[in-house]
């Protein structure tokens, strides 16, 4: 009998592969908006802002997929963090990353149909998806719409402190998914957690 395990329904694989696909976008963009030279930019600015902001309500947009599906099926019970016991679990995870990993060691909470991350894995995403994404998602509205900004923050622009939320954000979740393509390296084989988000099935370890 198989032991792998179905953790990956259709609507999460296609909100994950949309999710991905716009955030590069949202990446690129941003970082021509912010850093090309003027007279050379990475991308030329209209269509850079253009595209951004698409982007950007796609991205939203999707986000309302995965938080209806996250409460109305059973994904939801994936991010429940218990902090019972909490700080010693996170320890023993990050010494397997650290050091166990490249021994040879096993996981210490392999995945199983109640557990699809370990308890680093769980905190970190319920930060990102709970807390960065919708803060992301809020600033980034404000700027598209200006004219909600409050415009004065104790004596500074509200637009340029919604700027520096978004850009901060903004680069805080580029580097999650930096961290989380390399971590996604780390199951059976260097691409087999690739290919559980294309099937949905995944093989343990």
């Amino acid at each position: 009998m198989s032991s792998r395990l179905y953790l990956y329904p259709i609507w999460l694989r296609l909100w994950h592969i949309v999710n991905a696909l716009f955030f590069l976008v949202l990446i690129a963009t941003g970082i021509s908006m912010q850093y090309s030279n003027p007279d050379a930019p990475f991308i030329a600015f209209d269509q850079a802002v253009k595209w951004h902001n698409l982007s950007g309500i796609i991205v939203s947009l999707n986000y309302l997929i995965f938080l209806a599906g996250t409460l109305f099926t059973g994904n939801g019970k994936y991010y429940v963090v218990k902090c019972k016991g909490l700080f010693d679990e996170l320890k023993k995870q990050v010494i397997y990353y650290v050091y166990g990993t490249f021994k040879g060691q096993p996981t210490p909470f392999p995945v199983n149909k109640t557990r699809k991350f370990n308890p680093l894995q769980k905190l970190t995403y319920v930060l990102t998806m709970f807390g960065l994404v919708p803060l992301i998602i809020v600033s980034g509205l404000a700027l598209l719409f200006p004219e909600t900004i409050v415009e004065n923050v104790f004596g500074l622009s509200g637009i340029y402190l919604t700027a520096l939320l978004h850009g901060t954000v903004g680069f805080l979740l580029s580097m999650f998914l930096v961290i989380h393509i390399y971590f996604a390296t780390m199951g059976t084989t260097a691409l087999s957690n690739f290919k559980s988000m294309a099937t949905g099935w995944h093989e343990p370890h």
